[in-house]
C-alpha cells in the first residue's frame, strides 16, 4: 500500500498562496490599528503642507524622494533626479520629521517636512504623491541614485502605443564600500512575486491612478514584505506592469537603512 505524504498546513498554504501573500495578510490583521492612525495623520499633513505650497507642483512626471537624516546622501539623490534627460518633471522631497538640509536651488524642486516622525515609508511617499499633479509618478529614496536616462527609458515605454501602466528597471545593487553586489533584473510575474521579493519602487515609474498609493501599515524593519512589494503587486492587479532590463538605478544595500531590508525569513 502506497503512503501519501501529508504536508503541514503551513507548507501547503505557502505553496498555494506564496509566503509573501500570507505574511501580508498577517500584517493587515495585526497592524490595522496603526494604518488607521497614520491615514489620519497623512490626511492632516497633506492639507497643512498643501496650504504652504499653494498650487500643487505640476509636470509630466513627479519624482517623490522620501528622506530621514541623510543630508549628504539626499543631496546626491536630488542631483541625480534633477539631472534626468527628461526636463518636464517636478521633484518633491518629503522629510519624515527630522528637518531638511540645504538643497540645490532649482525651480523644479520642492521640499517639505512632516510635523513628526512616522517611521513609515508609505505615509511619507503618499504625502509626496498627493502634493503633486502629474500624469506619471516616480520614486527615489535618499540613499539611492538614478542614471540620467532612468525617466527617459521608463516614459518611452509608458507612452508608446499599447504601452503598460507601470514599468520598473533593473537595479544595480552596490555595497557600502562602493563595490557592486549584483544586478537585480527579474521580468514581471505577479505569481512569482507572491514567492519572491524582487520589486523595488526606486525603479518603478507608473501612471497616476487611484491605485497608486502605498500601504499605511507601520512596518518595523522586521516586518515583511515591504511597502514596495505591496504597492507594485496591488497596482498590477488592474494595471499592466512590465520590466525594463536595463539597469538605471544605483541601489545601496545598506545594513543601516531606515526603511528597507532585503533580508527574508526562512522559507523552507
Amino acid at each position: 500500500m502506497m503512503r501519501r505524504t501529508v504536508r503541514a498546513p503551513w507548507q501547503l498554504l505557502k505553496r498555494t498562496f506564496g509566503w509573501l501573500v500570507l505574511f501580508e495578510a498577517r500584517n493587515k490583521l495585526l497592524l490595522a490599528p496603526s494604518a488607521v492612525r497614520l491615514r489620519r495623520f497623512e490626511d492632516t499633513e497633506t492639507a497643512r503642507l498643501a496650504a504652504v505650497l499653494g498650487r500643487p507642483p505640476a509636470a509630466l512626471v513627479a519624482t517623490v524622494i522620501a528622506t530621514h537624516r541623510r543630508p549628504e546622501a539626499l543631496r546626491e539623490a536630488v542631483r541625480s533626479a534633477l539631472a534626468q534627460t527628461v526636463a518636464d518633471q517636478v521633484v518633491i522631497v518629503v522629510d519624515d520629521g527630522a528637518g531638511l538640509p540645504e538643497l540645490p536651488a532649482d525651480p523644479r524642486l520642492f521640499a517639505v517636512s512632516l510635523a513628526r516622525n512616522t517611521a513609515t515609508a508609505g505615509v511619507v511617499r503618499n504625502v509626496g504623491i498627493r502634493l503633486t499633479r502629474s500624469r506619471y509618478v516616480a520614486f527615489l529614496d535618499d540613499d539611492n541614485r538614478w542614471a540620467p536616462d532612468h525617466l527617459e527609458r521608463a516614459l518611452a515605454a509608458l507612452r508608446a502605443p499599447g504601452g503598460p501602466d507601470g514599468v520598473y528597471t533593473a537595479l544595480r545593487r552596490v555595497l557600502p564600500d562602493g563595490t557592486e553586489r549584483d544586478v537585480l533584473s527579474v521580468p514581471f510575474d505577479r505569481r512569482r512575486a507572491a514567492h519572491e521579493a524582487f520589486l523595488d519602487t526606486n525603479a518603478f515609474v507608473a501612471r497616476r491612478t487611484r491605485s497608486l498609493h502605498f500601504s499605511r501599515l507601520r512596518r518595523t524593519p522586521e516586518v515583511l514584505p515591504r511597502e514596495d512589494w505591496e504597492l507594485v503587486r496591488r497596482y498590477a492587479r488592474h494595471h499592466e506592469v512590465r520590466h525594463l532590463p536595463h539597469p538605471t538605478v544605483r541601489y545601496l544595500v545598506n545594513p543601516d537603512s531606515f526603511w528597507t531590508t532585503w533580508d527574508t525569513p526562512d522559507r523552507a
